[in-house]
């Protein structure tokens, strides 16, 4: 694994990630308190690539009585979550997810690739879009043994792994499909409408409908919208001054505005506002270093 760790303000902050699997996108900067913070993610084997992206673990461990305030924008995958002794599945979150931290517990998860649950679900992935069910719902009551033996984030990962090649289902080749898409509107920002989408696929605009519905949980527009977000994010994340007026061109947007009211709407700030507080984070940080 790769990895990192930073103090700010008598705060600890390890991210650890295997090369495979890369850093997390989507995370809202803003200052900790103090205590310990760590955020893992990890490969699974090749026989579940078809289904699974990767596994994670966050743990935390604050030091005084503030709780810290964890944000992220959602990407369109379903997880498998384990926290406080409990399984749950918890479909694509369609707003901002906030999370208070507190005291000391940890929480590991698996996460899909889109599409990738729909197989495990045996139905529509939208009839869980932004909700979290008992794990048993989907896997049964033997899922309640799963990780009682483990007490590393490396036994958790095996043996969830192991967990999930047993279940393993039936070929669906809808889910590489919608996958497929699903990447090509992460890595082709000229993506920005669900016209040009249905042109770049060959699809029509209902067979995306129909498919995303199935297989992702949500439009094909919520997730360009989601992608073109988080892209906005990574810039602000980088420092550089940015023209709104031209990202909002490069990104699909009508003009500024609508780009900087998206923004808002989602995140609670508006980017240049959001801009300061990562500014000021860094500062504070550089500080202490």
């Amino acid at each position: 694994m790769l990895g990192k760790t930073r103090r700010e303000n008598l705060t600890e902050h390890e991210q650890r990630y295997d090369p495979g699997v890369g850093p997390a996108r989507g995370v809202l900067q803003r200052p900790a308190p103090p205590g310990k913070l760590k955020h893992f993610r990890m490969s699974v084997p090749l026989e579940l690539e078809p289904w699974v992206a990767h596994c994670w673990m966050a743990s935390w461990e604050m030091g005084g009585t503030e709780a810290h305030i964890a944000e992220t924008l959602p990407h369109p995958s379903f997880h498998l979550i384990f926290e406080a002794g409990m399984w749950t599945v918890a479909g694509v979150h369609t707003g901002k997810f906030t999370r208070r931290l507190e005291g000391k517990s940890f929480a590991f998860g698996v996460k899909f690739i889109p599409g990738g649950f729909r197989p495990f679900l045996g139905g529509p992935a939208a009839t869980l879009a932004n909700r979290t069910v008992p794990a048993t719902e989907v896997f049964g009551s033997r899922i309640r043994e799963l990780l009682r033996d483990a007490s590393t984030e490396d036994e958790m990962v095996r043996d969830a792994c192991a967990f999930l090649a047993a279940q393993k289902p039936a070929g669906d080749p809808g889910v590489s499909e919608v996958n497929a898409i699903v990447e090509s509107i992460l890595r082709q920002p000229e993506l920005t409408t669900v016209d040009r989408l249905a042109n770049a696929t060959g699809l029509g605009k209902r067979t995306l409908q129909r498919l995303f519905h199935e297989y992702v949980g949500v439009t094909p527009k919520w997730v360009i919208r989601r992608y073109r977000l988080h892209e906005l994010v990574e810039r602000c994340h980088s420092g550089e001054k940015l023209d709104y007026a031209q990202v909002a061109l490069d990104l699909g947007y009508f003009d500024q505005a609508h780009l900087i009211n998206d923004f808002r709407s989602i995140v609670g700030y508006t980017p240049a506002r959001y801009q300061e507080i990562v500014a000021q984070a860094k500062k504070a940080r550089a500080r202490r270093s």
